[in-house]
């Protein structure tokens, strides 16, 4: 997933910063600042190369290509790109880490609901 084309995902560009709570009910690529924390439940999160995140993160997925600083839940997969600078605990079903990616804190792999442990 590298940057969206226009119309498939709700845009914050290079020069906006954004405090506070951000929610929203569709895909959202980040390319500027944002404080505070993000909630995209059942939707997508995609932090591009000049993205600053410095909040909590809730979405479905999130591909991280810049930088975020919080604890990062996606109740379905985490990618760190190898430009990523993640300094937060990770809470997933799948990860993805590219060689080069940067990242600090600890991972959670969470069961999927369901699934039968193999004894």
């Amino acid at each position: 997933m590298d940057a969206p084309k226009t119309g498939e995902f709700a845009h914050i560009g290079k020069s906006v910063v954004v405090k506070g709570e951000l929610s929203g009910s569709e895909d959202l690529y980040v390319d500027g600042n944002v404080e505070g924390s993000i909630e995209l439940r059942n939707h997508s999160l995609i932090v591009g190369p000049n993205g600053t995140i410095k909040a909590t993160v809730t979405a479905k997925s999130v591909v991280v290509q810049g930088k975020v600083n919080g604890a990062i839940s996606a109740s379905e997969r985490v990618e760190l790109r190898k430009s990523a600078v993640v300094n937060g605990d990770v809470s997933t079903h799948r990860i993805a880490i590219e060689d080069g990616a940067s990242f600090q804190g600890k991972i959670d792999i969470q069961r999927e609901p369901g699934k039968a442990v193999a004894s």
